[in-house]
């Protein structure tokens, strides 16, 4: 079961990325002027590229799989490697946002990764990225939000960032655990409480617009994706209105205003974690970019989740 999860966790968000990428940047009425009046449907190509949002999180996965159970210190220094190689990669040439690449930046040249985040920034480049943390400690929250905090700092300070961060690994989490989907907002809640106020308020946002007739007036009331309580708000918004179908979570996500890859990503962890690698589309898993190496990194961070604790 496990590894069906894990594979639902890994495709589930690099999929939905792929799918926002060629919807990012641009608004809605846009989406639908390209790409017919339902907005984008499958992908325009194959193989599907995966943006930043994804290499992210493989770097994060990598990281968790070679520090295995230690100390915190361990973990951030195998985060640290994982995103120096990103940064250096040749295909990291898909938009990154400023703020991921100058703290990965500073880390390398020194700066510990506590003190070498972009202080003031909330974008949601640090909540994008960890899923693979909530999968990993879904049986140890505490870990869960050290290391999902931790991860976040080194590149976005902004409490609002470490509290978006901590809540898009805790929905991973509450996704794997089954919970009952009316709790998802305030357990969240309660375990980000007096972190952000700004995420506490956007997370609320998602109950008052869920029974709304009109998916679009929701979408515009919970913002445009760009920075990190958005994001997570958004994500978890299109999950909830579409709790049993991963291509219509996702699908949601990526016909957005703003950030469509980072929604859909982080819907798509959310709604692979909760439905397991057989909710997703073959044809999906077979046109998107590395989808060898994608389900080995799944069956390895399922080996690594089992050795941790």
């Amino acid at each position: 079961m496990d590894n069906e999860k894990a594979k639902g966790l890994i495709f589930g968000l690099a999929i939905g990325d792929a799918l926002g990428y060629p919807t990012e940047f641009i608004t809605l009425a846009r989406i639908k002027t390209e790409f017919g009046p339902k907005g984008i449907a499958d992908f325009p190509k194959s193989p599907a590229l995966f943006t930043d949002d994804t290499q992210m999180s493989i770097a994060i996965a990598e990281a968790l799989i070679k520090a295995g159970d230690q100390d915190l210190e361990t973990i951030m220094e195998a985060i640290k490697e994982e995103f120096i190689k990103w940064r250096r990669s040749p295909e990291n040439n898909r938009a990154p946002g400023n703020a991921c690449l100058a703290g990965v930046s500073n880390m390398e040249r020194g700066v510990h990764w506590s003190e070498s985040g972009v202080a003031d920034s909330k974008g949601c480049g640090s909540a994008m990225r960890v899923a693979p943390i909530g999968y990993v400690y879904q049986h140890d929250p505490d870990k869960l939000k050290l290391v999902a905090r931790a991860s976040g700092i080194c590149t976005h300070g902004h409490r609002t960032a470490v509290a978006a961060s901590i809540g898009a690994a805790y929905l991973v989490k509450l996704a794997l655990d089954g919970i009952d989907l009316y709790r998802m907002i305030p357990e969240t809640q309660s375990f980000t409480a007096g972190i952000s106020r700004e995420f506490d308020t956007v997370l609320s946002r998602v109950s008052e617009c869920l029974d709304w007739p009109n998916e679009e007036n929701a979408l515009k009331h919970l913002g445009e994706g760009w920075i990190g309580e958005e994001a997570v708000a958004l994500a978890l918004y299109c999950f909830l209105k579409n709790p049993g179908d991963y291509a219509k979570t996702v699908l949601r996500g990526a016909n957005t205003n703003g950030d469509s890859d980072s929604v859909a990503c982080i819907a798509g962890s959310i709604s692979g974690a909760y439905l397991g690698i057989v909710a997703i589309p073959s044809k999906w898993i077979k046109h998107i970019e590395k989808a060898t190496y994608l389900e080995d990194l799944a069956l390895r961070l399922a080996v690594a989740k089992g050795q941790t604790g």
